[in-house]
Order: structure tokens, then C-alpha cells, then sequence
């Protein structure tokens, strides 16, 4: 089962999850969300953040028998933990390290005490001119560039502060690191053993990455081995991270799922979500870091076509009205 079907990345994920003869059935908030309808089965669901998303995303599961569930959105990641005392295999780290990835300023301060790279940071509660501006400011919740702004003065973010939606210590002022950004997928699963790190080097990002290269660096990798030993995230995470003016990596985030460049992950020659499928549900070898530096990915809209009869089978129709929330999971059985 995989949720969020109307991310960027998710209808490749399914179409290649069918290729590799999975049975998928996919989720979404919204009836426009095009995955729904490349999925062998689909349904619209609540939000993440609701009381109505659990036991429905739970009767979906046990309806379709799903061996494994492919959560690929924030507001899931906890709840659908609880999915594996059914015997379902969720594909993501620990619960506690999903908890504390998702309150950016506590990963900042964990990281800050394994001795890993971070950017300055501060709560805007606690800000007291450092970092220096410009600044980024973020909530300490939440996903994307949702939210997110650089403020180049005190007063920018006095009147931020005044005038957006958010209180001074739900937001996160740190330094803006300038250099060069990674968004890294780290290849882990419950043994602990990291099977491949594949840092890609962002060319253009709009909230999600348009343009990366798949790019070798030693250093990175190295600093996203240490996040796995010192925080155990036992399962699949990404890392965000950029150079400073020394060249050495600073992590201002980390994502505690599949990242949505995983379609570049695949096409440099590891098959993260597969591979990991496969370990959790039927004890499938490990993965190798063995891939190919230099390969482009390029964002864009694709045209698939139906059969109408195919396109009608779910009974959803994208002129549906949206059920709230945002798009969310996706189910793999066999």
C-alpha cells in the first residue's frame, strides 16, 4: 500500500512497483491526485493529521491484505507505526527517531550533541541576534518549504513574527548556509546496517527538488553514516544538508521516509523502496552501494493513458470533492 498519491514522485513509484509485480493499492486526500488511478486499487482517505485518518488507513490495510505500507508524508509517519501489530511491515526508521526528525528543533539539538554539523539554531523565542541575518525561519513542524522564509534584518522577522500565523516558539531562526546542498537517501533497515548512502547534489529546488545529480562525496556520506549510529533510525531516512564556507557538511533537516528524489536514487542503480520491500516482507538480500555518479534527474509533468474502463474502476472521479489534508501512503501486496 503507498500513500500520497498525488506527490511528485509516488505515480513512478507504483507503476514501477506493478513492473515489479506488486499488487498496489494507493491513497490520497484528493480525487485529483493522479496515482489513484495507476494504482490496482485506490481510495480516498482523511488527512494525516485527523482522528479519522488511522482507523481508516488500518480497515484499508486489513481490507486489501496489505503486507506493507509505504507512508510518503509527514503527518502519517507516527500513527501508521502502530500498522505492524497487525503484521504489516511499515516501511520507515524507528518511532523514536521519526519523533524527534519531526520537531526540527530537537533534531538540531541532537545532532548538535553527537557532534554532527548543523547550522546555528535558535527558537525565535530564544533568538537574541544569533544566528546573523539573513536568516531562514521555519515552523518547528512541517514539511517542505511550507512555511519557510529568509528574513534579511531584525525587523523582518519582528514583523514575521507579528503578522504570520505562527508563535515565536513554533518557529525555528537558523544561519543560512550557502553552499552547495545535498539531499541524500540512506538505504538502512532494522539491522542497523547501512547498505547505501546515494548523496545527490541539488541543481533547482521549488519546495521539491526539481533538478539533482547523483554526485559522489565521500564526506557526506560519512556524515549520514553517523546519523544512523548515533540516532538509529534502523529504516529508510533522507538528509538535507549544505557546505559551509569550509566545506564541511551542515544537516538542517532530515526526512524520516523515502525522500521524493528516490526516482534518482533508483535511476543511479539503487532500488530503495524494492529492495527494502522485499528485506521487510520476504527476506530479501541486502542492497549494494554500488551506483552511477552523474546521472540527471529532470522533474516534470508525464501523460499516462487508460483504458476508460480502467480509469472508472475505483469509483473515484477527479472532480471529487477533497476529503481535507494533504496527499499521503502506498500499499504493496503480492
Amino acid at each position: 500500500m503507498v500513500t500520497t498519491a498525488g506527490s511528485a514522485s509516488t505515480s513512478g513509484a507504483i507503476l514501477h512497483l506493478r513492473r515489479q509485480g506488486y499488487r498496489v493499492v494507493a491513497t490520497d486526500v484528493d480525487a485529483t491526485a493522479p496515482g489513484l488511478y495507476l494504482a490496482d486499487r485506490s481510495y480516498l482517505v482523511p488527512a494525516g493529521d485527523t482522528d479519522e485518518f488511522y482507523p481508516e488507513i488500518r480497515g484499508i490495510c486489513l481490507k486489501e491484505s496489505a503486507a506493507a505500507l509505504v507512508p510518503l508524508v509527514d503527518e502519517e509517519l507516527l500513527a501508521v507505526g502502530e500498522l505492524a501489530d497487525d503484521g504489516i511491515a511499515v516501511l520507515l526508521p524507528r518511532p523514536d527517531f521519526i519523533a524527534t526528525c519531526l520537531d526540527k528543533y530537537a533534531l538540531m539539538r541532537r545532532l548538535s550533541e553527537a557532534g554532527l554539523g548543523i547550522p546555528k539554531t535558535r527558537l525565535a523565542s530564544e533568538w537574541s541576534g544569533s544566528p546573523k541575518f539573513p536568516a531562514v525561519v521555519k515552523p518547528r513542524s512541517g514539511r517542505g518549504s511550507r512555511g519557510v522564509s529568509v528574513c534579511g534584518s531584525a525587523e523582518e522577522l519582528n514583523r514575521l513574527l507579528a503578522d504570520g500565523p505562527y508563535a515565536a516558539e513554533d518557529l525555528v531562526v537558523q544561519e543560512n548556509i550557502t553552499g552547495t546542498e545535498f539531499t541524500v537517501s540512506v538505504v538502512v533497515w532494522r539491522d542497523g546496517a547501512v547498505q547505501a548512502v546515494v548523496p545527490k547534489e541539488v541543481i533547482l529546488k521549488r519546495g521539491v527538488t526539481k533538478f539533482a545529480v547523483t554526485r559522489r562525496s565521500e564526506l557526506v556520506a560519512e556524515v549520514c553514516r553517523t546519523v544512523q549510529r548515533e540516532l538509529r533510525a534502523d529504516g529508510p531516512f533522507n538528509v538535507q544538508l549544505a557546505l559551509d564556507a569550509n566545506g564541511e557538511p551542515r544537516i538542517f533537516e532530515i526526512n524520516p521516509r523515502f525522500s521524493s528524489t528516490s526516482p534518482l536514487t533508483l535511476a543511479a542503480g539503487v532500488d530503495e523502496i524494492t529492495g527494502l520491500l522485499r528485506q521487510a516482507t520476504a527476506d530479501g538480500p541486502r542492497l549494494s552501494d554500488d551506483w552511477s555518479e552523474g546521472v540527471v534527474m529532470v522533474r516534470r509533468w508525464a501523460d499516462e493513458f487508460l483504458d476508460e474502463d480502467q480509469f472508472t474502476a475505483h469509483g473515484i472521479a477527479p472532480a471529487e470533492a477533497r476529503l481535507g489534508g494533504t496527499p499521503r501512503s502506498v500499499t504493496a501486496t503480492r
